[in-house]
């Protein structure tokens, strides 16, 4: 039987994160189980940073982006010895199993302690919908919202000076944030990891923009670590008819309060993960799957390839 539970955040901070925290906490302390917050992420973890929570402690979170229990990196908690010693601080303080919310590395650290004997149960926090097992990620949403607020203002200038705007948006190696952007804002082109980045395609694409269509501006979003953008608004500026300019959109992405969207998928996701562990099971991660919440191992929703775009890709060109 569960009695204490622990929550803790891991990796970069995502919108709804905290909604996450609030819901694991409410949803336990209604079935009877105590709840210890866990101060950034496992390094909290190792040096047993923890705060007993009530429904106090998460009053006022739900509209509140980042994470209130902070987050931090720990990269020799892939260590044996090291996860050893997370273990032995938990049983030290009764806590019977552990909520992780982040990406791939929280996960894989969740599935190191199940195989120690803490049952874990893994929800996906980043705004980059990298994760597999699951459709969309906690924060996703509130930062495809950003990115769209932010690109409806540069459309503004760039028709206002015949201006190519070249966006970089978060993404690491996943397309997705980028892919949502461009078809949200009416982009004329997007580079993503999935459809490779030629230089002479982009160029040809504006001047045919510019020279046959007589567009007054374009907007091309890019996903980070695709392709260097400000060299890419210099190349478009000496051969196109286009003024480029590049902006990278950068942590603002990470902030601000969780969408509606954002905040309903954190509290289903939270209380899925309590309601696995009052049932004894570990080693798991919470998704959402065609709307609905499920659950699969960690090692599956690792090995899973993540569910293809091509759908959307094509969208995007039949929209241009």
């Amino acid at each position: 039987m569960v009695r204490k539970i622990g929550v803790l955040t891991s990796g970069g901070d995502a919108p709804g994160m905290n909604t996450a925290i609030r819901s694991v906490t409410r949803v336990a302390l209604n079935n009877g189980i105590e709840v210890y917050g866990i101060y950034d992420g496992y390094r909290g973890l190792l040096e047993g940073r923890f705060m007993k929570m009530e429904r106090s402690s998460v009053s006022e979170t739900l509209n509140r982006g980042g994470t209130i229990l902070g987050s931090a990196r720990l990269p020799e908690f892939r260590e044996l010895d090291v996860q050893e010693k997370c273990v032995e601080t938990l049983k030290e303080n009764g806590i019977d199993a552990l909520v992780v919310i982040g990406g791939d590395g929280s996960y894989r650290g969740a599935l190191a302690l199940t195989r120690l004997g803490i049952n874990c149960i893994g929800l996906p926090g980043t705004i980059d919908n990298d994760i597999p097992g699951t459709d969309f990620t906690i924060g996703f949403d509130t930062a495809l919202n950003t990115c769209v607020e932010c690109v409806d203002k540069l459309r503004d200038t760039s028709s206002s000076h015949h201006r190519c705007s070249i966006v970089e948006v978060m993404g690491n190696h996943c397309g997705d944030l980028a892919l949502y952007t461009a078809i949200s804002c009416g982009a004329e082109m997007v580079i993503t990891p999935e459809t490779g980045y030629d230089e002479l395609e982009v160029l040809e694409k504006l001047r045919y923009l510019d020279q046959a269509i007589h567009k007054n501006h374009a907007i091309v979003i890019v996903s980070e670590k695709t392709t260097d953008i400000q060299a890419l608004a210099k190349k478009i500026s000496l051969n196109t008819g286009f003024s480029g300019r590049a902006t990278v959109l950068g942590h603002i992405q990470r902030g601000g309060a969780p969408s509606p969207t954002d905040r309903m998928l954190a509290s289903r996701m939270g209380e899925k993960a309590v309601d696995l562990l009052t049932e004894g099971i570990g080693g798991q991660c919470v998704g959402i799957i065609d709307n609905e919440i499920s659950s699969m191992s960690i090692e599956d929703a690792l090995e899973r390839p993540r569910s293809s775009r091509k759908h959307l890709y094509r969208l995007f060109d039949r929209l241009v």
